[in-house]
């Protein structure tokens, strides 16, 4: 295996651990906000993911869609439950917190410059590209994107619609002043 097949290997490999331990602090922060924002590192993450599958297409909707319009409604939720003082509900105290995101920064600009200086290498080690070559011959970049999601998966992916319309219902019943003030 040459470089770029190990270049590839290894972010592969990166964003899958980062974006699982990224869901783990997700779940177990007690902050909605800070909950909220590892949930959009777990977003982006997945989008690498899908970069490196060569599905460029499927990365643009999980940036724009989930980390940003999902998220947005989220944020917007949490706002409306009135949480207090930001000082109250931040996730990073201290000294290690601020270094740990000047380290994770300084890798992120390492890696900028490396592939600046090395290039973009091509997709000949991506998984699948012969399959992906052939859905998007037959049904274009939407089509086969589409085609699975509205016909395969249809049940999966308005179950999901379901849950995230009663979860932020819940939220917003949760956060009514008629509400908090009988507990």
């Amino acid at each position: 295996m040459d470089n770029f097949g190990l270049f590839y290997q290894f972010h592969f490999y990166l964003f899958g651990v980062i974006a699982i331990v990224a869901a783990v602090t997700f779940v177990t922060r007690k902050s909605p906000v800070a909950a909220a924002m590892w949930l959009v590192v777990v977003m982006f993450c997945l989008a690498a993911e899908y970069v490196m599958l060569d599905a460029q297409f499927i990365a643009a909707v999980q940036v724009l869609v989930y980390a940003g319009a999902i998220m947005v409604i989220f944020i917007f939720v949490i706002m409306l439950l009135n949480l207090g003082e930001a000082s109250d509900i931040t996730d990073v105290r201290g000294i290690w917190g601020k270094l740990l995101a000047g380290f994770v920064g300084l890798v992120l600009i390492a890696e900028l410059g490396l592939l600046t200086r090395t290039g973009i290498p091509s997709g000949k080690y991506v998984v699948g590209r012969d399959y992906l070559g052939q859905q998007l011959a037959r049904y274009g970049a939407v089509g086969a994107v589409a085609k699975p999601l509205y016909q395969d998966y249809a049940l999966a992916f308005e179950l999901t619609s379901v849950i995230l319309l009663v979860a932020i219902s819940g939220a917003v019943i949760l956060g009514r002043k008629e509400f908090t003030r009988a507990r």
